[in-house]
């Protein structure tokens, strides 16, 4: 049972997956469509709307000390995922990697915890599109029913129910559309709203420079206290506490450029265009969260990011401070639905692709990896997915994800980091377009950074991803185990 377990995909068994025969993904994407991956995955909820529950719970204006925090373990990581996907081309990201070097269950722990990252994640920021399309149409004097806007646990403060959330259906059901037709119109479309989201988040730094206020960056690290939030959750607020648990918080909004290594099959030169998507999108976005958020928390006060701000944060802090600048508000909007629309995109793509790899493996049901006879995707897989995330997205409310998105993505890093010490001392000699520097410092250091951050958000998020991964152990020994394709292979040739 213990090889069984531990069973390895070879190296060159790998290489002869993503050689393109024709037959497989449709190679397509260059290094500039990965960097426009990554940021499209990126910017998004985690920007608009995880910066104000950060500064509000956790660290106050050293928020932007917490936004370097997770920015380092990402860093640290992504050097990690650079050197893997130049060197195993493969769609499946962590899960691939972690298939070749730690054997066949780590890998099924890591491609069933990435259905948090990918799946639930896109069902959560679904939900966030939903309440901001109905911000945008307030300015219209319209509005989607509350009813048909909110999931059947949700009730409004004048005693409406919610029946089912059909904006959020429809989002994820056209970009399931997008993907289906192909990465090329897939990538198009996401540029498009890498620029417009970018532009009006440089707009945003520009003008909302000239309206900090140096009384609310002081004291910038606040002292170490508890607060309790509205909700009756206790944090640790300011210190080094406050500082690791904003990082864990806001490491939700580095979420994505991972996404990038799982179209590694789908990119025309992957050793070269993959290291340079992922460290390229990552670090673009490292610098405009930096100031973006020292930038917020200049402009309003910690009690605007508890009290009225708490949600629209940014619209709230350029109406209420930033005098004349109403239009921005209502293009910061226009961008938050994009920068939303283009997350659900990639978390979507990286959720299919994913599973694409599984169902190869035979880890998964061979549905997972039937391509579309003419636009060479996963077009069952999509379907299926819809179906999975728009469930999530009309009944269950936002909050009941949380965190368990960033503890297993945090996770799948750490994975990732040990994978790469692992390979270069069993297969040092093995062709590599990118190399992790500094080893062996830069993995064991993303080990440790992202189990700091996993430590910062508490023991309540603990529990909810072990009941998640209780779930995948149970269909990895009733149906992966013994439909895996190399655990057959094995025992051929034993006979």
């Amino acid at each position: 049972m213990e090889n069984r377990l531990f069973i390895k995909k070879s190296i060159p068994k790998l290489m002869i997956e993503s050689a393109d025969d024709g037959h497989g993904l449709k190679r397509s994407l260059t290094a500039l469509s990965l960097i426009a991956l990554g940021i499209g995955a990126i910017i998004g909820a985690g920007l608009f709307v995880r910066t104000a529950a950060a500064a509000a719970n956790n660290a106050g204006p050293s928020v932007t000390l917490g936004f370097v925090v997770a920015g380092i373990g990402c860093a640290l990581a992504g050097l990690c995922y650079a050197e893997f996907a130049s060197m195993i081309p493969v769609a499946g990201s962590a899960y691939t990697y972690s298939y070749a070097t730690m054997g066949e269950l780590v890998a099924w722990i890591i491609g069933w915890d990435l259905v948090l990252e990918y799946a639930l994640g896109a069902a959560t920021v679904s939900i966030a599109w939903s309440e901001y399309l109905n911000k945008l149409l307030g300015y219209f004097d319209l509005r989607i029913p509350y009813e048909w806007s909110h999931s059947p646990f949700e009730v409004s403060t004048a005693g409406t129910h919610g029946l089912m959330n059909i904006p959020a259906l429809i989002i994820v059901g056209l970009l399931t559309i997008l993907l289906i037709r192909g990465a090329r119109e897939s990538a198009l479309v996401n540029a498009i709203i890498v620029i417009t989201k970018v532009s009006i988040v440089i707009l945003f730094i520009i003008f909302g420079w000239s309206f900090i206020n140096p009384a609310n960056h002081t004291p910038f690290i606040p002292e170490a206290t508890m607060y309790t939030d509205g909700q009756g959750v206790s944090h640790h607020f300011g210190g080094i506490m406050g500082i690791l648990g904003a990082a864990g918080v806001v490491f939700f909004a580095f979420i994505g450029f991972d996404a990038v290594s799982t179209a590694a099959q789908e990119t025309k030169n992957p050793k070269k265009a993959m290291p340079i998507g992922i460290l390229g999108s990552l670090a673009i976005c490292t610098v405009l969260y930096i100031l973006f958020s020292y930038v917020l928390t200049g402009v309003a006060t910690l009690e605007d990011f508890r009290t009225a701000g708490k949600e629209a944060s940014v619209t709230y802090a350029i109406q209420t401070y930033m005098t004349g600048f109403g239009w921005l508000a209502k293009l910061v909007t226009i961008a938050i639905l994009a920068g939303f629309s283009s997350v659900i995109l990639v978390m979507l793509y990286g959720q299919s692709r994913v599973f694409y790899s599984m169902s190869k493996d035979g880890l998964v049901p061979k549905i997972f990896s039937d391509l579309h006879p003419k636009f060479r995707t996963p077009y069952k897989s999509n379907i299926l997915f819809l179906v999975f995330v728009g469930v999530f997205a009309c009944f269950v409310p936002q909050d009941i994800v949380g965190d368990m998105t960033s503890i297993g993505t945090l996770f799948a890093f750490m994975l990732v980091c040990a994978g790469v010490l692992i390979m270069r001392y069993k297969h040092p000699d093995l062709q590599r377009g990118f190399k992790t520097p500094f080893l062996p410092y830069v993995p064991i250091l993303g080990i440790l950074v992202c189990g700091a951050m996993i430590f910062g958000l508490g023991w309540a998020n603990w529990t909810r991803l072990f009941i998640w991964m209780a779930i995948g152990f149970f269909f990895y020994f009733t149906y992966g185990i013994r439909k895996s394709i190399l655990n057959k292979e094995n025992k051929e040739n034993k006979k």
